[in-house]
């Protein structure tokens, strides 16, 4: 493998999804050979990379190769190739036919998954469809012994898992029963299997005697959970033995058909392909769920071993901007992996690059929506593309760029039109814009006559403003959530439209350099050259890190080490060629994030030591007097290549050659424009901006203030010179594209503090199951912009914040941060705690942040403050209306703990306990105050930037430009449902009205009037029942949270969550009502159970979509040591043209639910059953979802409260759609006696004993006759 030959090619090859690059080594020859083809062009050829394989030997060897012979072999090296076959297959759904075999009681695991769904505002509930066609439940269980003395069944043997965990086989593998099951399936066509049974990550036998079975009755492939990601979590290893098993037959068929290609010499060519950890694999080793991110893994591999460390000393954030997305990584010495993601809907959980991939490209639409520019996330695709193709397409980004000359004509390719050779239209672009600028114009004017008509150009570059806006927010997300300070790295950019963008997003960025590749738009298929082979292995072990942990733990490392140098040098590598990386994978005791920590070769390491400090860097603390646990032995082998290298290039001499003069419009106007060619500038050449220089196909725009340097290795240095003054922004009407980008800025304001609080907080509630909300607000406490994590919080906050600045008044200091969680206050439940820091400048209040977060515990008459027969609010826990957590920069830890200590004076003299959980609260407010900072210091940095006038002028902006989304969805809402609704004489007025029924009998009535004219509504819940002698009160906080999230849903389009979406709307509930009951008034059923039922009525009303579960089906149990809360997810609603869907959290929750092997390996449980309730949704032309079928038995005595609705009064069809299921709770004692426990419950459950939860279905929609 070291010894290279001279006399052969070398291929590097990226077979993209548009286009495939070829990079080739030529023989005798200082520069590389690079050709571009279409990946897919049939008329032609077969297979891009063989094309391009062959047009190159034909180039270099003289002698023409027939498209229908073999491609000789003799003069070629090696080659590499990147695919997007199997991203291509995953995305389009074209993988191979496979079935599911799961342990029985959880075949609908994988569909369910952690319950969360992928779009909070989106009623149709879109999820990805299953990759597997049917599943089989196998006959077969092992169970983890928590205690070495608990008694067992005296017949099930105990053996010690790969872990270390001791594992009791409770039900063997049963073969004979599973054989009939399997033969089905070949007989049905399918011959491929995806594998996952319970705790197979530590005991595997059965997955392998399933799989020998299968193997010897003729099925093809099958992948195995255990084998592919030995690490706790069925479900991610599930999805990933599904994706493999999906995708690898696709593979295999694709490089046979690949390597057949070739004649028989092809045997001597070194052929690997890139995986998506970075390395490369040669064929055999290649399988579907390392290949997604082939091609994209290239470009990381490109721009980190040519530029860092060569071209620049700063971490790079590579920046590979295509047609429909654009990826982003970071690099500063070492890839940057995860051990899962998420791609085309499907996790995938196996080592690979840490690349983040945002719906912004050339091919983003560019639309005008409510008065702001909108980007994407919709693209217009190649076909028809951008309006420029000449094929009838839309506006998109690429247009922006052909009118503002940041794309050449000239040097783009002609390629355009019926014959495909013709060039870019701009003619056609610029009419288009004429027609956009007609639209923008006239809404200029109608808000401020005297306003200055936009020409095209000021349009164009208000568009290309917002697309990098879009791009720059998964950047700073990148970063700075790992700790990173954005400023510090170079921009590394490449990627056909990249270079383009590149000046405008580093300085919006605060970047002082840009680097562009030399072979910016091959970079991907170079990378191939770049990369080394690896092999990875990895097992779990399940240990306290100690030293003799520590001791086995280097014990099963070498054993893996013996096992990847073994792969390696089968591969030709010898000893010297192959370096090793350790890792253990570790987490704290009590929470679920774990990080893979890299061992090192000095002999005093200490995995603890770097595990702490890469802990303190991300999460910014450490758990002090907290065990550190291994979860896993990881190796990695690597096979080192040394393939391609950098050529530095003579310096240049005499003065750079300028091929010509273009019109290039910038932020200043038209400007004369030199343009250069990379090809015929050398080392040292320096070009100020304004310039372009052609990268090949690739256009690189050196903006004005901006200076460019040919480096010695030919690639292209930009260094950006910063802005010393504020942007001058108007801040006496709103700017159309600055609307724009101030959305954007506010909202990845409030997502980057919600990542904070997750980041530094410790309980499960926040930092897993993301129970929580940020948001940033103006001076008079109007919602500016909430990052929506959970729907029950949207809006809310703002009621809180206007009351705490109406008690404190004129009280409120620089320093000081509120506390509150009092439902009379602003506040949903009680443990829902806001943390608020008014933030002023020169001792004026200029804005507020505020964090929302689900404290797991707080006190009350039951462990988890969540108790089910709670009559008053002291008996939910501490009640705190106000309070100043920190005064004048100092925290109050003796008030607070008094507080939380002691729930409030009723309380005292009824003995109801404090919080459980003292220090968990007390880390849990420092990381909302940590939040609250982040969000100051980013908002002080936009008023750096444009000024505090400006930034407070765009709050109230944004507000109204919600304000006219909302009063547009009304005007047009009003017309779909004025058929079913009452009409009013006076001024065309409708009225609706509704109402549901709480399981006590407890009516909501809403009556809703609609102006369709003003475009603004009235929700008027008068007729609602009183304030009720149980928990299931409503603040008014929750009911406003329950309209906005309703109104943000029937606008359906990606408006900001401001105080705006309220303006055209009145809520008017009746004081004493159970939707604004007293301040004595229990309440925590009302934030968890009410809203989702005001919810049902509003969208009802608005006969958007049938009654969801209605419910979010509590459940919490515990006993002195441990507390456990979850919510169950249920059906969601049919609709006019969707079905409901199964098994998913509705509504105003969308929380995770824990993993069902981490459930049993933490808690004394064992989940008999977790799947979809058949047959609960309602029927109809469109089904409601079904609920979900939840079975736990308890290993220890535990105490178990359930807090539900539902169980009465069924979710409603509509339109003639029937009823979904009503929700059911029983418990299954010793005795096999099945006890219904009703709606609301607080039992105490023995061992052996059996919770049944069955969670409501969706109503279904319309008449099925």
């Amino acid at each position: 493998m070291g010894s290279l030959s001279t006399e052969k090619l070398r291929f590097c090859i990226d077979r993209g999804g548009t286009f495939t690059d070829v990079y080739a080594e030529i023989p005798g020859q200082s520069d590389g050979r690079v050709m571009k083809l279409l990946s897919v062009d049939p008329f032609n050829y077969d297979d891009a990379p063989i094309e391009g394989i062959r047009r190159i030997l034909e180039e270099y060897t003289g002698e023409k190769i027939p498209r229908s012979s073999k491609i000789p072999t003799d003069k070629i090296e090696w080659i590499r190739m990147g695919t997007t076959v199997a991203t291509n297959a995953l995305l389009e759904r074209k993988g191979e036919r496979i079935a599911l075999c799961v342990t029985r009681g959880f075949r609908d695991l994988l569909q369910i998954g952690n319950q969360a769904r992928p779009s909070i505002f989106d009623l149709t509930v879109a999820k990805p469809s299953n990759l597997y066609e049917e599943v089989i439940e196998v006959d077969e269980r092992v169970e983890l012994v928590l205690d070495k003395g608990e008694d067992g069944q005296s017949s099930a043997s105990i053996v010690k898992g790969v872990s270390g965990e001791l594992v009791r086989v409770v039900k063997p593998l049963n073969e004979e029963a599973l054989k009939p099951s399997l033969k089905g399936l070949l007989e049905r066509g399918i011959s491929c299997l995806a594998v996952v049974l319970m705790h197979s990550y530590t005991f595997p036998q059965h997955e392998i005697s399933l799989e020998k079975l299968a193997l010897g009755m003729g099925f093809r492939h099958v992948s195995l959970s255990s084998a592919l990601t030995p690490m706790v979590r069925a479900v991610p290893r599930g999805l990933t033995a599904s994706v493999d098993a999906y995708l690898t037959p696709v593979i295999r068929e694709y490089l046979s058909g690949f390597i057949s290609k070739f004649d028989e010499g092809l045997g001597k060519v070194n052929v690997l392909f890139m995986q998506s950890d970075g390395g490369l694999a040669p064929e055999s080793r290649f399988s579907g769920h390392k290949a997604v991110l082939s091609g994209p893994a290239g470009g990381v591999v490109g721009y980190s071993q040519t530029l860092f460390g060569i071209e620049t000393d700063k971490p790079i954030i590579g920046f590979d901007m295509g047609g429909t997305s654009t990826d982003v990584s970071r690099y500063a010495g070492s890839y940057e992996q995860v051990l899962e993601t998420q791609i085309a809907g499907a996790i995938i959980q196996a080592p690979q690059l840490d690349i983040n991939t945002v719906a912004a490209g050339g091919g983003s639409k560019l639309k005008f929506q409510f008065g702001a520019f909108k980007v994407g996330p919709e693209s217009v695709g190649a076909h028809p593309g951008p309006v420029c193709y000449r094929k009838r397409g839309e506006l998109a980004v690429t247009d922006a760029n052909l009118i503002l000359g940041f794309v050449i004509p000239d040097y783009f390719p002609s390629i355009f039109g019926p014959n495909e050779d013709q060039p870019l239209d701009i003619d056609a672009t610029r009419e288009e814009f004429n027609k956009l600028a007609l639209q923008i114009n006239s809404y200029r004017k109608s808000q401020d006559p005297s306003a200055k008509e936009m020409t095209v150009e000021e349009i164009a570059l208000g568009f290309i403003n917002v697309a990098n806006e879009t791009m720059c927010r998964p950047i700073r997300q990148l970063t700075e959530m790992k700790g990173h300070e954005t400023r510090n790295h170079a921009l590394g950019c490449f990627g056909g439209a990249g270079p383009q963008h590149a000046c405008a997003i580093a300085r919006a960025l605060g970047m002082k350099e840009v680097l562009v590749h030399r072979f910016c738009g091959i970079l991907s298929a170079y990378g191939m050259g770049l990369a080394d082979v690896v092999e990875d292995a990895q097992e779990p072990y399940s240990a306290v890190y100690y030293r003799d942990s520590v001791l086995e733990a280097s014990v099963r490392e070498a054993n893996l080490l013996k096992q990847v140098k073994q792969k390696l040098q089968e591969q030709g590598f010898p000893e010297e060629n192959i370096n090793s990386e350790t890792y253990l994978n570790l987490r704290y005791e009590g929470t679920d994030t774990a990080i893979m920590v890299k061992g090192r070769k000095e002999g005093d390491f200490d995995y603890a030591n770097d595990f702490v400090k890469l802990f303190r860097r991300e999460y910014g603390f450490e758990l002090k007097n907290r065990n550190i646990l291994i979860c896993d032995v990881r190796v990695r082998g690597v096979g080192i290549t040394n393939i391609l290298k950098p050529r530095a290039m003579q310096h240049a001499s005499g003065t750079p050659k300028i091929e010509g003069h273009y019109k290039v419009y910038f932020e200043n106007g038209w400007q004369d424009t030199p343009l250069f060619k990379l090809e015929n500038l050398g080392y040292g050449h320096a070009i100020p901006g304004p310039a372009i220089i052609m990268n090949g196909n690739s256009t690189v725009i050196v903006e004005p203030n901006c200076n460019a340097l040919i480096t010695k290795y030919g690639n292209i240095k930009i260094e950006i010179e910063s802005s010393s003054s504020a942007a001058k922004v108007s801040d006496k009407v709103a700017d159309v594209v600055q609307l724009s980008i101030f959305n954007h800025r506010f909202m990845g304001i409030a997502e980057q503090m919600g990542r904070t609080l997750q980041r530094t907080s410790i309980s499960t509630n926040i930092k897993e199951r993301l129970d929580f909300s940020c948001a940033l607000f103006d001076p008079s406490g109007g919602l500016v912009a909430n990052a929506p994590h959970v729907p029950v919080h949207l809006g809310a906050m703002s009621s809180t914040v206007c009351w705490q600045l109406k008690h404190w008044g004129e009280n409120l200091h620089e320093g000081d941060v509120l506390v509150t969680n009092h439902p009379c206050s602003g506040g949903s439940h009680l443990p829902d705690i806001t943390v608020i820091t008014p933030v002023f400048d020169n001792g004026i209040l200029v804005f507020f942040v505020a964090s929302r977060g689900h404290h797991a515990e707080i006190g009350g008459i039951t462990p988890g403050s969540m108790p089910p027969f709670s009559k008053a609010i002291w008996e939910e826990g501490a009640a705190i209306k106000a309070f100043k957590l920190v005064e004048k920069g100092v925290f109050q830890e003796e008030g607070i703990i008094n507080l939380l200590r002691n729930p409030c004076s009723d309380a005292t003299t009824h003995g109801i306990p404090g919080t459980r959980r003292l220090q968990d609260n007390l880390s849990d407010l420092h990381a909302q105050i940590a939040a609250n900072q982040r969000g100051i210091f980013l908002i002080k940095e936009l008023i750096e930037h444009y000024g505090l006038e400006t930034v407070q002028a765009y709050m109230i902006y944004v507000q109204l430009n919600a304000k006219e989304a909302v009063r547009e969805m009304l005007k047009s809402v009003a017309a779909r449902v004025s058929a079913n609704s009452t009409k009013s004489e006076e001024q065309g007025l409708i009225h609706i009205e509704e109402e549901d029924y709480m399981d006590d009998g407890s009516v909501i009535h809403l009556k809703l009037t609609i102006d369709p004219q003003r475009g603004e509504a009235i929700f008027d819940f008068d007729g609602t029942s009183p304030e009720v002698y149980g928990n299931w009160n409503a603040p008014e906080a929750v009911t406003a949270a329950a309209v906005i999230y309703c109104l943000r849903c029937l606008v359906d389009v990606d408006i900001p969550l401001n105080q705006g979406c309220l303006a055209p709307v009145k809520i008017h509930i009746p004081p004493g009502c159970f939707l604004s009951p007293s301040d004595k008034a229990a309440v925590v059923g009302g934030n968890v159970l009410t809203s989702q039922r005001v919810t049902d009525v509003v969208l009802t009303a608005f006969q958007a979509c049938a009654c969801s579960q209605g419910c979010m089906n509590n459940l919490t149990f515990g006993d002195d040591t441990f507390g456990y809360y979850e919510t169950i997810g249920g059906g969601s609603g049919a609709g006019p043209s969707w079905d409901g869907t199964s098994g998913i959290q509705c509504h105003m929750t969308n929380t995770r639910i824990t993993d069902p092997e981490i459930f049993e390996q933490r808690y004394p449980v064992i989940l008999h059953r977790f799947g979809l309730r058949e047959d609960s949704g309602g029927t109809g032309l469109h089904r409601g979802g079904d609920g979900i079928v939840r079975e736990i038995e308890f290993r220890h005595p535990v105490v178990v409260s359930i807090l539900s609705e539902r169980r009465v009064h069924a979710p409603r069809g509509l339109n003639g759609g029937k009823d979904g299921a009503r929700g059911a709770n029983f418990l299954i004692t010793k005795d096999k006696r099945r006890v219904y426990l009703g709606g609301k419950n607080t039992i105490h459950v023995q061992a052996g004993e059996t919770l049944q939860i069955l969670t409501p279905g969706g109503g279904g929609w319309g008449s099925s006759l």
